[in-house]
């Protein structure tokens, strides 16, 4: 039972060593060369960081039980693709995270670049843009859209692995910044002392 689900998670965790690996710029080259510790680093990125993604889809979209609201039951909207009957109040719910979360990781992987963003390998320290708001502005847009894709399906074990998804972004994050210390120095750690992880703050700090 819930073996689409479960397969899902397990996979999505199985990534996070490959993951870890591939940020791991200086070791990688400093093991296999300058330029094969730079191909190695990028296909293990984009393996992990596709694999991730597509694991963590698995996750929304397992079959898995259903919740409902019990506040404005009548009200609900087919969608006809996806042969999904959504209420109403799911849809309000899961709005404003469809349209931030999305946009948030849309706009920081054009900041970053496909490259960049797919491989895991920055040549430069973005501190501009949506990179101003938090430190991990794709992860953040990630997350917020799995809590607005569990609400719209009606996901309830997508949702009650929220929690799980924040600790695996935080490791991920953890790890990234370990090895942009390495490669950025003090430039990094100015940076991180002015902006917040993944949780913006209400106001500036100055």
């Amino acid at each position: 039972m819930y073996i689409e689900f479960l397969f899902s998670v397990l996979g999505a965790v199985a990534m996070m060593p490959i993951h870890f690996l591939s940020v791991e710029h200086l070791n990688l080259q400093e093991k296999f060369g300058k330029e094969n510790g730079r191909r190695i680093g990028e296909v293990l990125g984009l393996i992990s960081g596709w694999g991730f993604f597509i694991f963590w889809a698995g996750i929304w979209l397992s079959p898995q039980p259903r919740f409902l609201i019990p506040i404005f039951q009548n009200l609900s909207l087919l969608i006809p693709v996806a042969g999904l009957i959504v209420p109403f109040l799911h849809i309000v719910i899961s709005a404003p995270f469809l349209i931030v979360g999305p946009w948030l990781a849309i706009k920081s992987v054009q900041e970053m670049t496909l490259k960049v963003a797919e491989t895991h390998r920055p040549e430069t320290l973005l501190s501009e843009g949506s990179y101003t708001v938090v430190r991990h502005p794709q992860y953040l847009g990630g997350l917020l859209a799995h809590i607005g894709i569990s609400f719209l399906v009606s996901a309830w074990l997508s949702l009650l692995s929220t929690p799980l998804m924040v600790a695996l972004i935080y490791l991920l994050s953890k790890k990234e910044e370990k090895e942009l210390i390495r490669e950025f120095g003090d430039e990094y750690r100015d940076y991180a002392r002015r902006v917040p992880m993944l949780v913006p703050r209400l106001k500036s700090r100055h």
